[in-house]
């Protein structure tokens, strides 16, 4: 566990504690979720509901839930915190791609209806979504849902190509998304410090393909979307941008361009340097820092800290306490 101090709180201020975290609570089939939070006795979501206990955010997003339609997993997670006395009376989630079938053979493997050939890597239809817990007010109505977005679309992208054509034929460049979970934006009024824009995502893990490098290319762009939103942002509300990126800046696999180009923006604090995040194997026990948690300039980071729940997740839940930096 990581605690940082970063500045003397006055004893007046309203700070603002908000986090992030992979809570990798995902199943193998629909409807197992919810069906393991019910039972109350799951390990893994006991050590969660610790977790969130102990760190007490204000407003978190969580990713690695399974989305259901009527989003009944979550509130059964909502209600599970609430009889441990943590109250989210606010919360936001939307079908993520995992999952979702394309109807064609995404991978390129000359396969149909494989989990890659979701669109996003998953077995059933909402594996591994992502949500949004929050104690104050979310502006539902002006959400922006990125989720849609077809790779091809995005400026400047890096889609595989062999040759001259692009991977798995015209046919499937047609309709590849570039989220393979979701990018959204999502407003949260807070009482002492405004509309707060909360900017979150989890991308590919930028492994577990071919030559083509398809999932490292779309990591990299899931990355660079921000890059891109960020440069022709106009608004003035402050924000933070979170979730899980799946890219280290200098160890691991991947595309680093995205990455480091998004941690070196102008408008982003980066409060956890190159702290890991996440240990995946015992061959590198240094772990990787693959989540994160970055607000904008306009904000006084007063405290953060890197909570670590192994019974959890193999991920770290990164929080910080955050003031105006000009109120």
């Amino acid at each position: 566990m990581l605690a940082l101090a970063c500045a003397a709180l006055p004893a007046d201020a309203n700070p603002l504690r908000v986090a992030t975290f992979n809570a990798e609570l995902t199943r193998k089939g629909p409807g197992l979720l919810l069906r393991d939070i019910l039972k109350g006795d799951d390990p893994q979501i006991s050590a969660f509901t610790a977790l969130l206990l102990k760190v007490r955010p204000d407003i978190i997003a969580l990713q690695g839930v399974d989305y259901d339609l009527k989003g009944t997993a979550v509130q059964a997670l909502v209600s599970t915190l609430e009889s441990g006395g943590l109250s989210y009376p606010h919360r936001f989630t939307a079908a993520p791609n995992a999952g979702q079938a394309s109807g064609l053979d995404l991978n390129g493997d000359g396969r149909l209806g494989d989990a890659d050939d979701a669109h996003g890597f998953g077995r059933f239809n909402g594996m591994g979504g992502m949500a949004i817990l929050s104690r104050f007010p979310i502006q539902r109505d002006v959400v922006e849902d990125y989720t849609l977005l077809l790779w091809r679309d995005f400026p400047g992208n890096i889609y595989p190509m062999i040759g001259a054509a692009p991977f798995g034929g015209q046919g499937v460049h047609n309709v590849h998304r570039l989220s393979s979970r979701g990018h959204w934006v999502v407003p949260v009024e807070t009482p002492d410090n405004g509309t707060l824009r909360l900017m979150t995502f989890h991308a590919t893990p930028p492994l577990y393909d071919g030559d083509e490098d398809r999932n490292g290319r779309r990591n990299h762009d899931e990355v660079a979307f921000w890059n891109a939103y960020l440069d022709e942002d106009e608004r003035t509300e402050p924000f933070i941008l979170l979730g899980t990126a799946n890219i280290d800046p200098k160890r691991g696999s991947g595309r680093r361009g995205a990455i480091r180009g998004l941690l070196a923006h102008p408008l982003l604090q980066n409060p956890f340097g190159d702290a890991p995040t996440a240990i995946f194997s015992e061959a590198m026990p240094e772990g990787l820092q693959v989540d994160y948690l970055l607000p904008s300039t306009d904000w006084k980071v007063i405290a953060q800290g890197i909570e670590t729940a192994p019974g959890a997740s193999r991920h770290s839940l990164l929080w910080v306490d955050l003031g105006r930096a000009n109120p």
